[in-house]
């Protein structure tokens, strides 16, 4: 046998093994999770690679980007993503994206360059998710939503993989109203990911339960709580995964995490409402990472011996501050 087909197999083996180590294991661990960057160029671009730096040191399991890769107004394209999976492939420990609504959903306007956001979609899923290994110098092994359910075989962002007892769930839900506008091409787009977002935290809670994991983290790129109405009203691209993080939140009565960015702040509350919109589900945090002029991260520390496992440390770095004095 060729020795480099038995290499691959060995690291295949190696792979599959680890995963299952680190699955069953219940030992502390940290991962960041940023997004929302480089939104002002060149000038970011600096900033951005200084945290990256900054990331390696602390030396994390892995990073989740959940999403906005760039601004609105940079224009979306292929030397920009190539440029995108080179900074991605900086990290030493690996990588995992979440796609936002600034590499596909607002590229028809004109800053960005006119673009069909179909045909960028498209583009993203064959150059992003075209393995089901994660990005950064260390990889990690995903599970696709294809891999389970063929029905969603085009859905490759949605993803999962579980680290020491907890699971980790990346979903496609962006800004820009879920795409839920425009035209009738995007709401076609929109009912079809929609129906495939449903069904894959339908099954990442079931897992959840049938595995036992003494959590769940959602990573993906919307801000779906800057308005209450946004889990009430027909119009709203966010309603369904909002009741469908409601009712699984709800039966799964074990500690949920939903992480995004989107609005460029950093927040730490608990924003989901259970399914009759009349009470906090105590048992769900939210955090939304900073982003745009904050080329900033979040530390989470879990325990998942602990009743509440999720803590937070910011990662402000004095040379990436704007406004130190402010």
């Amino acid at each position: 046998m060729n020795i480099h087909i038995i290499k691959k197999l060995i690291a295949s083996i190696f792979l599959v093994c680890s995963f299952a180590v680190s699955a069953l294991s219940s030992e502390p661990f940290k991962f960041i999770a940023l997004g929302d960057m480089p939104y002002k160029l060149p000038e970011d671009e600096v900033r951005y690679e200084r945290l990256i730096t900054e990331i390696n040191k602390l030396n994390p399991s892995f990073s989740i980007f959940i999403g906005d890769t760039k601004s609105g107004s940079t224009p979306c394209s292929d030397e920009y993503n190539f440029k995108v999976k080179e900074y991605f492939n900086q990290y030493t420990a690996p990588l995992i994206y979440s796609i936002g609504d600034n590499e596909w959903t607002d590229c028809h306007r004109p800053l960005a360059g006119s673009y069909d956001p179909l045909e960028r979609l498209d583009n993203l899923r064959n150059s992003f998710f075209n393995s089901s290994q994660s990005f950064g110098k260390k990889q990690l092994q995903l599970t696709r939503q294809g891999d389970v359910d063929p029905t969603f075989k085009k859905f490759v962002e949605n993803a999962y993989w579980v680290k020491n007892q907890i699971l980790f769930v990346n979903l496609h839900v962006t800004g820009s109203n879920n795409n839920f506008e425009r035209d009738e091409s995007s709401k076609v787009e929109y009912r079809e990911r929609n129906l495939a977002n449903l069904a894959w935290i339908k099954q990442m809670f079931e897992l959840a339960n049938s595995k036992q994991y003494a959590a769940i983290v959602f990573a993906y790129q919307a801000d779906m709580f800057y308005s209450p109405s946004q889990a009430t009203k027909a119009e709203s691209g966010y309603r369904d995964t909002l009741h469908a993080f409601s009712h699984g939140a709800q039966a799964l009565k074990k500690p949920v995490l939903l992480i995004h960015g989107d609005s460029h702040r950093l927040i730490i509350d608990q924003p989901l409402k259970t399914a009759d919109q009349k009470h906090v589900l105590e048992n769900v945090l939210r955090l939304q990472v900073m982003g745009a002029e904050q080329v900033q991260a979040v530390e989470i520390s879990i325990n998942p011996k602990a009743e509440q496992p999720f803590s937070f440390t910011p990662i402000l770095l004095k040379q990436n501050s704007l406004h130190p004095g402010l």
